[in-house]
């Protein structure tokens, strides 16, 4: 038996151990909440990703509830265009989310190899909206839809990744986002309250270029965020440019409360109805989106 991992450790020494009876083969990449790696099921001898919370000095308990409601509200989705959890363990100082190995690339990573055919892109618009249609059916509210976040299979399957910022409607004890001040934004004007984890009025969750008028004013988050979300990844995929971006973070905000998305370049392809879904689902009103 290959030791057991303890999470303190540096992230590299994982490989060539065990969490659970999971064993760890490859570091595949990391992200805000954790690092994720290829590992084995030695009980049932498939691959699988593991998803490791790496705990931070003097951290709040706050992020580990984050972690698990990422697994909590994937878990209750079953769709093939939604990744799979099989799994949550416990080990030594953090916890990890077993989930299904999706290989392909990220949307992310096939924009920055070039251009992707409008055909493609209405492919993977029309899977990621189904997923999102299956998520708001049941009340989850993704809140972090980008292209980062949608991996396309070999086989042209888009899969929608990472619910750690997702919310079950109406549910007040959403763990607050605990992320740096980069790319991915928390903001709060009035901090944490006491006791259980929450996002108060006034925090922002989620990632700039794609965060929806009201999330980038910390106000109230339902479906139509993510189809604001949903437009600027669509517009993105499109255009190769984000509807929405500022030389500064506070820039890229203000542009997303106050401007109206970049005009479609003259010699674009993308047909004329297309682009009116676009700009539908980016407008500032909630209420004139796609309901």
């Amino acid at each position: 038996m290959l030791p057991m991992c303890d999470t303190s450790e540096v992230p590299a020494r994982m490989v060539g151990s065990t969490i659970s009876h999971y064993e760890v083969l490859e570091k595949l990449g990391e992200g805000g909440m954790g690092m994720v790696y290829k590992a084995r099921d030695l009980q049932l001898g498939r691959f699988v990703a593991v998803k490791v919370l790496l705990p931070g000095p003097g951290e709040s308990p706050d992020r580990r509830a984050r972690f698990l409601q990422e697994a909590r509200a994937a878990s209750s989705l079953n769709h093939p265009s939604i990744i799979t959890i099989h799994d949550i363990v416990a080990v030594a100082n953090g916890d990890c989310i077993v989930m299904e190995l999706v290989r392909g690339q990220t949307l992310a990573e096939m924009l920055e190899a070039g251009k992707i055919p409008v055909v493609d892109c209405l492919k993977y618009a029309m899977q990621m909206a189904d997923a999102l249609t299956a998520a708001h059916g049941i009340g989850i509210v993704h809140r972090d839809l980008k292209p980062a976040n949608v991996m396309v299979t070999p086989e042209g399957l888009a899969k929608v990744l990472d619910f750690g910022l997702a919310k079950l409607a109406g549910d007040n004890h959403t763990p607050f986002d605990l992320g740096d001040s980069g790319a991915t934004m928390s903001i709060s004007a009035q901090g944490l309250a006491g006791g259980s984890p929450r996002t108060q009025e006034g925090a922002i969750m989620g990632t700039l270029s794609y965060m929806s008028p009201e999330q980038a004013q910390g106000g109230k988050v339902d479906a139509r965020s993510d189809i604001f979300s949903y437009g600027s990844v669509l517009y993105e995929l499109l255009t190769r440019a984000k509807a929405f971006h500022g030389p500064t973070g506070l820039e890229t905000l203000a542009a997303i409360l106050r401007d109206d998305p970049r005009k479609f370049p003259d010699d674009s392809d993308v047909p004329e109805d297309v682009r009116d879904i676009v700009l539908r689902c980016l407008r500032k009103d909630p209420d004139q989106r796609f309901q």
